[in-house]
């Protein structure tokens, strides 16, 4: 019997996990399908449908400019998975790759990298989002460089406490003996060991990643018109909120359901990939 079937039962039995999959699946399955289909155009513009409410030709209504409300939350999934799965990259591979070069080499160079980590920290990301505005102008790429920026010294720091300990094992040990090198040990023995310490921290930074963004937007800094954005989606909402409430419930929902999905989701799987928790439940 395969090793992934004991852990896809156990999967399945864990409810956190199950509920997150579901969701994360639901938001992954809404930006493919906007590929393929919509109801209507998402930037189509027809002034005569503004504003109404749900119904046959419209199932969640249309905004103020007569745009179809569903077309655009289908779309707006495809930035909000983009900025999230961009971001959270950046972030991953420059802070792991810095991490571990802190916790194998130690002395000046993880002083140094922790320095710059703090540094870093500093600059929040809606910070880092003006700043480049500032210079380059708003738009989609510069709200994923601040998102991902911000998120270094996170996995940074993450990754040289996670390797430090493993450093610290007696297989380590062995291969340092037998005369492995510090980045061989690395590659082959720490990195596999703190993988999933990593895999449940990029789930839950994507879940902070879609509210950056939908912060971003909301303030203008994010994606830009026509391109489709849950968060501009409620900025444009709050000034309709007593002729068309609907209008912030639905993207705020999409969020809300977003980030909750992959918050279970990171719970779910640090449950599942832990040992000791396997082994409790």
């Amino acid at each position: 019997m395969s090793t992934a079937t004991p852990f896809l039962r156990r999967a399945l039995r864990h409810k956190s996990f199950a509920i997150g999959a579901l969701l994360t699946a639901a938001l992954l399955a809404a930006a493919l399908l906007s590929f393929v289909w919509t109801p209507w155009p998402p930037a189509e513009v027809q002034m005569d449908a503004a504003l109404q409410a749900p119904g046959a030709s419209h199932w969640l209504g249309t905004d103020a400019y007569g745009r179809d409300v569903l077309s655009q939350l289908l779309v707006g999934a495809r930035a909000t998975i983009a900025v999230g799965v961009i971001a959270v990259g950046i972030g991953l591979v420059a802070g792991v790759a810095l991490g571990l070069l802190a916790a194998a080499r130690r002395g000046w160079i993880e002083e140094l990298v922790m320095r710059v980590a703090d540094f870093t920290f500093a600059f929040p990301a809606l910070l880092l989002a003006i700043m480049l505005t500032a210079v380059y102008g708003p738009g989609m790429v510069n709200a994923i460089i601040a998102i991902g920026i911000f998120y270094i010294p996170t996995f940074a720091r993450l990754a040289r406490a996670s390797a430090k300990a493993v450093w610290t094992r007696e297989y380590v040990l062995a291969a340092r003996a037998c005369g492995k090198g510090g980045w061989r040990i690395t590659i082959e023995h720490v990195l596999p060991n703190i993988a999933p310490v990593l895999i449940v921290q990029a789930t839950i930074q994507f879940a902070l990643a879609i509210l950056a963004e939908a912060a971003l937007s909301y303030l203008g800094l994010g994606t830009q018109p026509p391109q489709p954005s849950w968060g501009r989606m409620l900025s444009e909402a709050q000034t309709l909120m007593f002729q068309a409430p609907l209008l912030a419930v639905w993207p705020g929902l999409a969020i809300a359901l977003a980030v909750l999905g992959l918050n279970l989701l990171g719970d779910g799987l640090r449950d599942l990939l832990d040992p000791r928790l396997a082994r409790a439940r």
